[in-house]
């Protein structure tokens, strides 16, 4: 019996890492030449590292409460739950009204804005997939012990 275990491609992981290094890249440039008041970039650059963050958090805690139902165990407290689902919320809110505030060209907050954003949607796509190589090296790691311990008894 063949055991398949779903991996993604290589083509779409080096998707995934492209994208997600042309967000921080863009992300970086545009803080790097931000005009303005050096608090003003101060701000945007915590926002950003607050919303990348957050939205890693987040993405563990969804797909942990995801394992967690589907085994039949407790997700985790719901205390936990308003931090991180706050937390991410709070960093967004912050960044965007940071971005709103901020004394510059309309077209440059436009550029920090779709950059930003970039960021986030990339943040959450390489979560994804570096949990699912991991699943996948994990299940990969687990057949191959029962494969030996069957040979073992053999």
């Amino acid at each position: 019996m063949q055991n398949l275990i779903r991996r993604d491609s290589k083509p779409w992981q080096l998707q995934v890492w492209a994208s997600f290094g042309i967000a921080v890249t863009l992300c970086v440039t545009g803080l790097a030449y931000l005009p303005g008041q050096d608090l003003d970039r101060a701000f945007m650059v915590m926002g950003y590292l607050f919303c990348l963050t957050s939205a890693f958090v987040l993405s563990k805690f969804v797909r942990d409460g995801e394992a967690a139902r589907a085994d039949g165990r407790a997700a985790d407290t719901p205390m936990f739950r308003w931090v991180v689902w706050g937390g991410f919320a709070l960093a967004m809110a912050l960044t965007a009204w940071g971005l709103l505030r901020m004394d510059v060209n309309p077209t440059y907050k436009v550029f920090l804005g779709v950059s930003w954003l970039y960021l986030i949607t990339g943040a959450f796509t390489l979560a994804k997939l570096l949990r699912d190589r991991q699943e996948a090296d994990l299940l990969e790691a687990q057949l191959r012990g029962r494969r030996e311990a069957r040979a073992g008894q053999e």
